[in-house]
């Protein structure tokens, strides 16, 4: 049997609500037709944003969102999707497919989703082919509140408030399609462009995110941090840099090809969760240099790009990204999650890719229809984590199980969390997709609690939600636990994810 201890009074720290944040690219259908289908589409909107899956998102609490990009955020130029409508500049999408990009969805209609939605902005500006000027007049046009040229242009276009940027992204993946640069170069690149992006409202701080590691380049982030971390006088003796961005995706590579999104086997089961639990070591290395330059932890670390990446579903263009989404990517998030939950000292914004209809998305839209995907339920069970603070717990008796080193995992994993009513949100990962896992919760400073909730997610690991079955992987009830003196004890079923919720 595995034994959970839970120790009540020893809090780990605060867990951001961004930490659970989703992106979003103009990327195949996950802007336009997912999020965005226009005021005059017969699908039900509001201002042009679909009302079936702004209603889901909300759901989930979403945090905050993060546009435009991605690759593409590196070649958009922000002018040219303001102003009416049918004056936009048409451009190519050269990253994704090569389609057109009309421009209809640009920064007053991101502003206006972030409100529906209720989440924070997350924008990403152009440093691959961008210029200072571009980004500095970006930034005013969204920010100021007063007489300037871009805000008097932001008031002819309709808003006469600012918005608030609560994040902004020098750049995007700029040792790839933002540039193919150097750290070197990239961070004096850096340590210019953030200069501009000013904070015109003293009270509503632009936090300023510095792009960084392609995951495992360790050289990536200790030079970005050697030249960027510190600024030589006050008042920013703080630093250039409030955050520093880590991109880091899973998958199996055969070849050329990512593997089946939906046709894998067992080894391919291990194989990419093992990669998924590679992301505590990435956390913990890359922290470690971060620690060397920052040891009080004012920087967080923003995994704003992770998920699984597989090849897309048959018959579907190869630059769009679309895949399905099955019990092996809800494990994945379960496990991802868990892992930013417990490193919440450092994990202070983290965004899935994508958000709808683009690799391990939430949501799947065909027309007027809409799915909600096994990693959308993991997000629902796990939407209690924000804004608690994580407790201490360890398992005890797990084992490891896979064939070699490549694909062996232990088979149970966890993070637990008190929100300040006092009640405890846990969340388990049965990795196994097997067996079932006889498990001990031991409340080390509680007596016998109440079960608030408990939910399920579980199914074979193939197991995914079509048009035609839209439910069948969803959330259900759990009741096969018993209340103890000090916990509880349960059977967790294969290939599952659990939340409990304790009082």
């Amino acid at each position: 049997m595995i034994k959970l201890y839970i120790n009540c009074k020893k809090k780990k720290g605060y867990i951001n609500p961004e930490i659970y944040g989703h992106f979003s690219e103009h990327l195949g259908r996950c802007i336009y037709e997912g999020l965005y289908v226009g005021e005059e589409s017969e699908v039900p909107n509001v201002k042009g944003m679909r009302k079936d899956v702004v209603a889901a998102l909300r759901e989930l609490k979403i945090p905050v969102l993060r546009w435009p990009g991605g690759c593409f955020a590196d070649e958009y130029h922000w002018k040219d999707g303001i102003g009416p409508k049918k004056e936009r500049k048409k451009m190519i999408n050269t990253n994704w497919g090569g389609v057109i990009e009309d421009n209809s969805f640009g920064t007053h209609e991101f502003f206006e989703l972030c409100e529906q939605l209720g989440c924070k902005a997350y924008v990403n500006g152009n440093v691959g082919s961008g210029s200072v000027q571009e980004i500095s007049e970006w930034v005013e046009y969204m920010t100021l509140d007063g007489t300037s040229p871009m805000a008097d242009q932001r008031k002819k276009n309709g808003r006469e408030k600012p918005w608030k940027v609560d994040y902004f992204g020098v750049g995007n993946e700029n040792w790839g399609c933002g540039g193919n640069m150097t750290p070197d170069y990239y961070a004096h690149l850096y340590r210019r462009y953030q200069t501009f992006v000013r904070c015109y409202d003293k009270d509503a701080p632009v936090f300023k995110i510095c792009g960084g590691a392609n995951g495992d380049d360790y050289e990536w982030t200790e030079v970005v941090l050697r030249e960027c971390h510190r600024s030589p006088a006050p008042p920013e003796a703080h630093g250039f840099m409030d955050g520093l961005s880590v991109h880091y995706y899973v998958g199996v590579e055969k070849g050329l090809h990512k593997g089946s999104a939906t046709e894998f086997d067992q080894k391919d089961w291990f194989y990419t969760l093992n990669r998924a639990l590679r992301m505590e070591e990435l956390i913990c290395r890359h922290g470690a240099i971060m620690d060397q330059y920052d040891p009080e932890k004012k920087i967080g670390m923003i995994v704003d790009e992770w998920g699984c990446w597989h090849d897309v579903e048959l018959g579907t263009n190869p630059g769009f990204l679309y895949q399905q989404n099955t019990m092996r990517d809800a494990l994945v998030a379960g496990i991802t999650l868990n892992i930013f939950n417990r490193h919440c000292d450092r994990v202070k914004m983290a965004c899935i890719a994508q958000i709808v209809n683009v690799l391990q998305s939430v949501i799947l839209t065909e027309g007027a229809d809409m799915i909600l995907t096994p990693t959308y339920h993991v997000f629902h069970m796990y939407r209690y984590h924000q804004g608690a603070e994580l407790v201490e717990s360890y398992l005890e008796g797990g084992k490891q199980i896979g064939q070699d080193d490549t694909q062996s995992i232990y088979n149970v994993q966890e993070s637990v969390s008190e929100d300040c009513e006092g009640i405890l949100t846990i969340t388990l990962n049965n990795l196994d997709p097997n067996d079932d896992q006889e498990i001990e919760i031991i409340l080390q400073e509680k007596e016998k609690g109440q079960v608030v909730e408990a939910k399920i997610l579980h199914g074979d690991m193939r197991s995914y939600n079509t048009f035609e079955k839209p439910d069948h992987v969803a959330e259900e009830v759990f009741t096969n636990y018993e209340i103890k003196d000090r916990g509880l004890k349960l059977v967790l079923p294969a290939c599952s994810v659990l939340l409990l919720r304790i009082k």
